[in-house]
């Protein structure tokens, strides 16, 4: 049990804080019972204050820690460390381990959370200190008591820790749900577009069709559709002949209607409607999503239009917290502090999002993207701070995306305070990291470890969502790669006719599905406290599982960019890295989940881009050597024996990156004479399998099949197009006892 005495902070038996202020208390929830031996901390001030800062005490020796936190309002990062002075302002997720004289390690979890209408986060102090900062964002809004501030657990295993932790706090607060506790919208089995980085706001029906059309044509069939920024009635008040002072307007555009503008209603296409019918139909889309932003647009809206005028809008000025401020400005920050939000009335806002979303839905769409979300936190002055604003607007747009479309089909974006994270009861995908940005070479490896971190967290409470990429582009190999196994949505923001089938091909199959894996791709638990982007030294090696086989993505992120945050005061100069890791079976959380009682632990490793099979115990490990901005996926797939004779594992499609989420079912007939083991995978592509001897039989919905086995044991042959609806493939492959 966690305990706290005399300023120590014990957990799980060892001593985690130290010389914690008497103001400091401990205590454990009693509407969950905790295995852990879970407990909020808090503390006390001397007067009352909208925002304290509360020292925890200094870190005790032999722990490091990762960080989750706010580099910029919008956005979250991962950084380590071991002194408690490193820990960021706006820390929003502390884990910690700390390892025994004999190797045993326990972690420790400590998660700022939301108190009644205060917000928690970390920091540390430049004297040592964790601190923890406890706000409103109301002047009027004030306590001197933070009871619930802090969540802490601990266990021996940080991925299991983390989702108790989730689970136990959202029963605990009430505010927010579990990822299993949510309604997972349908189109994130199937690849999609975003016309985002194809237009920017320029985007149009003629491009949007032209885009749809190159990618179906090329064999990678978007189903899902994001129209992006660009499709909204806006207006830009500030007439300016200074293009320098215009440039700094371009956030503070406000909204003016619901409806779509001019560029969606002319000769090319009636109205919204007529377009959205037109490209369902002639191109196969399931679901159009459309972007907006939690308050209308990046300004808000406009206070005077009739439209407008029924929401009760008025102008107001963000102000941001000094935790904000410690890290990385804004720049549409900058802009809205100086020309000001039309904020819709809290009152008012359901009416506003049902009013846009009931005419979104009667047009033909099927869900929204909403961003800018954190600018809640700014606006809290006068509402009540800037959780109760936050919830308000929150609870108004689950409740209308529930009425008004199937699915809870909603992405949450520019989301990452724990304002909304915490706040999210029903919404079940988030944006996992800042933009993928294809003109910024140096961003390329921080966005994958950046996403991969952070689902950590995020991967508890939504799916997260790594964002676009472009298909044709220096870094395509090394976002596919990453999408594969990130168990969210993979769709591109190509521009029409700019792709790279090649790698598309690897991520989406003729009909537009993908092979999404079950859980939030994250880093394996020896790369949790290593910096995979400037150590150079450390590969990020990322896990997920599929229904029979886990997988792992290996990534060398080192040399080709700096940490956005801090900022360096030299420019990072490029450089190739060849780094050496290893890999091991083990490094898959969860293999039992789907290994069975029947398991003895062998497993057959197969490398995507190498071809290369392997065969590995569990524990055992392979070497592992990548270069800067190179990857290799490797497929863990449980060799079992069947029929007393044959020792088999499935692999899956191996001309897929996520090879083994083709499979379906695998199951067997058969004595110790004779087996057949039938497989259900999807297709077409080329199926692979661990098969220690040479099968008499391949058949393919009935149909014999030839077939290519080697000596390492590799099995393999190509599923055709087939007839079937949903491209399920019947495999049989026979083996008589010799």
């Amino acid at each position: 049990m966690a305990r706290l005495e005399r300023g120590s902070l014990v957990v799980g038996g060892r001593e985690l804080l130290e010389r914690a202020p008497p103001s400091v208390a401990l205590r454990r929830p009693a509407v969950v019972a905790s295995p852990g031996g879970a407990a909020f901390l808090g503390a006390t001030a001397p007067a009352p204050s909208s925002r304290h800062v509360f020292s925890l005490g200094t870190l005790a020796s032999g722990w490091k820690w990762l960080s989750l936190f706010r580099f910029k309002i919008w956005w979250m990062i991962p950084t380590v460390g071991e002194d408690a002075a490193g820990v960021p302002a706006e820390t929003q997720m502390l884990l910690l381990e700390s390892r025994s004289e004999a190797g045993a390690a326990l972690y420790a979890l400590m998660l700022p959370v939301l108190d009644g209408g205060f917000r928690a986060s970390l920091q540390g102090s430049p004297e040592n200190e964790l601190q923890f900062c406890f706000e409103s964002g109301d002047p009027e809004v004030q306590t001197l008591e933070a009871v619930d501030a802090v969540f802490i657990n601990s266990g021996d295993n940080p991925f299991k820790l983390m989702k108790e932790s989730i689970k136990m706090l959202s029963k605990i607060k009430g505010t927010f749900s579990h990822i299993e506790d949510k309604e997972i919208p349908a189109n994130l089995d199937w690849f999609g577009w975003c016309t985002w980085d194809a237009f920017y706001k320029s985007v149009n029906p003629v491009g949007i069709e032209e885009g749809l059309k190159s990618l179906c044509e090329g064999g990678a069939p978007p189903r899902f559709l994001i129209i992006d920024d660009g499709w909204q009635e806006t207006v830009n008040e500030f007439k300016e002949v200074d293009e320098a002072f215009i440039e700094q307007t371009v956030f503070a555009e406000r909204l003016i209607d619901l409806t779509e503008n001019d560029k969606f209603r002319g000769e090319t296409c009636k109205n919204l409607g007529d377009h959205v019918k037109k490209i369902k139909e002639h191109y196969g889309v399931k679901y159009v999503y459309i972007w907006h932003a939690l308050h209308g647009y990046w300004g808000g809206v406009l206070t005077t239009p009739d439209a407008m005028k029924k929401y009760n809008p008025q102008l107001v000025y963000p102000v941001q917290s000094p935790g904000n401020v410690a890290n990385l400005r804004d720049i549409a920050m900058d802009s809205l502090e100086k020309f000001g939000v039309g904020i819709i009335d809290p009152a008012m806002i359901y009416d506003f999002y049902n009013d846009q979303h009931s005419y979104l839905s009667s047009v033909g769409v099927d869900g929204v993207k909403v961003d800018v979300q954190n600018v809640m936190e700014t606006l809290g002055k006068g509402f009540g701070g800037r959780v109760a604003l936050t919830q308000k607007y929150q609870q108004a747009l689950e409740e209308s995306i529930a009425r008004n479309f199937k699915g809870n089909n909603l992405i949450c974006c520019m989301s990452h305070n724990t304002d909304s994270i915490f706040s999210s009861l029903k919404s079940a995908v988030a944006r996992a990291s800042e933009d993928f940005m294809p003109r910024e070479p140096t961003m390329q490896t921080l966005h994958i470890a950046t996403v991969a971190f952070n689902s950590l967290f995020l991967g508890e409470i939504f799916i997260p969502d790594w964002d676009m990429f472009h298909s044709k582009h220096e870094s395509a190999e090394f976002h596919g790669a990453a999408r594969a196994l990130s168990g969210g949505g993979v769709y591109v923001s190509d521009k029409p006719g700019v792709h790279d089938f090649s790698v598309l091909k690897k991520l989406v199959l003729p009909d537009g599905l993908i092979l999404r894996a079950k859980h939030a791709g994250r880093p394996t638990r020896d790369c949790l406290f290593n910096d995979p982007v400037m150590d150079g030294k450390s590969l990020l090696k990322i896990w997920n599982l599929n229904k029979f086989s886990g997988v792992i993505g290996v990534f060398n992120c080192q040399g080709a960019g700096n940490w956005t945050y801090p900022v360096k005061e030299n420019a990072h100069v490029p450089t190739t890295v060849c780094i050496t890791g290893d890999l091991s079976p083990s490094d898959v959380e969860l293999l039992e989940e789907i290994a069975g009682d029947d398991w003895n632990g062998e497993t057959a490793v197969f490398a995507f881009n190498s071809c290369s099979l392997s065969r590995l115990q569990k524990h055992q490990t392979m070497e592992v050597s990548l270069s800067t901005m190179t990857c290799e996926i490797y497929t863990i797939a449980l060799i079992k024996v069947f029929g007393g004779f044959v020792q088999f594992a499935p692999l899956g499609l191996v001309n897929m990156y996520n090879s083994g989420g083709a499979l379906e079912n695998v199951t067997s007939t058969g004595d110790c004479s004779e087996i057949t083991i039938q497989i259900q995978c999807r297709g077409p592509g080329r199926f692979g399998a661990y098969s220690a001897t040479r099968p008499e039989i391949c058949s393919v919905d009935e149909h014999e099949v030839e077939f290519k086995h080697t000596d390492d044991g590799f099995l393999a042959f190509d599923l055709s197009h087939g007839s079937s609806q949903d491209n399920l493939r019947n495999i049989e492959i026979l083996y008589r006892a010799s």
